[in-house]
């Protein structure tokens, strides 16, 4: 997990943030879901990117009788798919060991706007290379405790809005294929790679005036209104 940090000098890059002392070696979602909500509560206007699908295609919302309303979905969700649960992971939903999945389920076929644009994968597509499938499942409930925990705080853009109030933090939908390209890897793991690509394009696109820009893609009123239910990856125009 790396931070975008003001820039005080041209060749500074975003530090690494060190996970808190615990027993697991690596971040968990509840760790990083805690460090965002502790970070938003300092009240400095911050950015946060998260790679992952924040919603589902509109086929989903209307397949299950689902209202088009965000809150709604992510309390559903969590119902069905209790990933924020003690030792609640998705295989475990899968397999009908906790949960109830089965019942909020979606086709490969089925793809966001937002998707279709940039040629990602389905939030449905499991098993696959470069699959967004699993994160996706496994992190919307952890979007609605940051969101809970948050309230009045952040921002989840475009859900609340297309434009991100002045002064106030914001979450937003990010896909680093879109960006890791145009930076070298040096020493960083794939994965570090991304989340340093990400850190380091949303500062820049800050500094240089050009994340307003970014906010409002090119939409037609019925695919920014579908677009409100299904979510927006930050950058695809």
């Amino acid at each position: 997990m790396y931070v975008a940090e003001p820039v005080r000098g041209p060749h500074e890059v975003p530090p690494q943030v060190q996970r808190t002392p615990s027993q697991r070696k690596h971040w968990t979602r509840r760790g990083i879901a805690e460090w965002i909500t502790d970070t938003l509560s300092a009240g400095l206007p911050t950015l946060v990117g998260i790679d992952h699908g924040f919603s589902f295609p509109l086929e989903y919302f209307e397949t299950h009788n689902l209202r088009h309303d965000w809150n709604t979905f992510l309390d559903d969700f969590q119902h069905h798919w209790p990933t924020d649960q003690e030792n609640v992971y998705v295989d475990f939903v899968r397999k009908g060991h906790c949960g109830n999945g089965a019942l909020r389920t979606g086709k490969t076929t089925w793809r966001r706007i937002t998707e279709r644009r940039c040629r990602a994968k389905s939030v449905f597509h499991f098993d696959v290379q470069g699959s967004v499938a699993k994160s996706t499942h496994s992190g919307l409930p952890w979007l609605r405790f940051i969101r809970s925990h948050a309230a009045g705080r952040v921002h989840f853009w475009p859900f609340d809005g297309w434009k991100i109030p002045e002064g106030k933090s914001a979450i937003v939908e990010v896909y680093p294929a879109l960006w890791s390209r145009s930076f070298h890897p040096e020493d960083r793991d794939p994965h570090q790679h991304d989340a340093y690509s990400i850190a380091t394009w949303l500062r820049n696109a800050d500094r240089d005036g050009s994340f307003a820009r970014l906010l409002t893609p090119n939409l037609s009123d019925q695919e920014r209104a579908t677009a409100e239910v299904e979510g927006w990856i930050l950058g695809v125009p």
